[in-house]
């Protein structure tokens, strides 16, 4: 009678660990630690990124020109998940999401002239929504991890751990490349490591 009563039970529980575990991404690094292989830099004569000690270090030139660094591959539903320290200078810069149209904030918006972590934006709409908490999580003076979860139109953004912004785009792509923005016209550098991507 007791074995009856902790059957049904025990097969729930099992179910639901086999349902968790099928819904878990498999990430794989797309950064190598060693050099921008699979990568690619926009303009192309590269004088912004550089690689040591495992991570990607960016900074603005004396003529403060842009830059984008985008992976050669294209994603359509994916989950992307890394590491960021903010340098010197009045950090912005962000992270493209299959076009340079979508854009997830790290650091001061140009506009605002505040931090924006982890909102969106949107040429155009500038930000159409702003992330929560942010303020209380983002560390300037240490590493901090960034995830955001891209399924159709929709992304979600988590810093630290924590759940801070969800927003559906117009217009988005279906698939594109992942890319790292060093804003023009400013004096900064940033630095990102463990860079991981998991398809949907």
């Amino acid at each position: 009678m007791k074995i009856r009563n902790i059957l049904p039970g025990l097969l729930m529980a099992l179910f639901l660990i086999n349902v968790t575990h099928a819904q878990e991404v498999k990430m794989k690094s797309i950064f190598n630690g060693k050099s921008l292989k699979g990568w690619t830099v926009e303009p192309e004569d590269n004088i912004w990124w550089t690689v040591e000690n495992g991570m990607i270090s960016v900074e603005n030139d004396p003529t403060k020109t842009g830059s984008t660094l985008w992976t050669k591959k294209e994603y359509g539903d994916f989950v992307v998940q890394m590491d960021f320290l903010m340098g010197k200078g009045t950090v912005d810069s962000g992270i493209f999401l299959r076009s340079d149209k979508d854009q997830i904030q790290i650091g001061i918006s140009g506009s605002l002239q505040r931090d924006m972590t982890g909102s969106p934006y949107i040429p155009g709409k500038s930000y159409p929504v702003e992330a929560e908490g942010v303020k209380e999580l983002l560390k300037t003076d240490a590493w901090n991890t960034m995830k955001v979860k891209v399924v159709d139109q929709t992304y979600t953004v988590w810093l630290n751990g924590e759940e801070v912004m969800t927003y559906t785009s117009e217009n988005m792509p279906e698939k594109g490349p992942i890319g790292l923005q060093l804003h023009p016209n400013n004096e900064m550098s940033i630095a990102f490591k463990n860079i991981q991507v998991g398809k949907l």
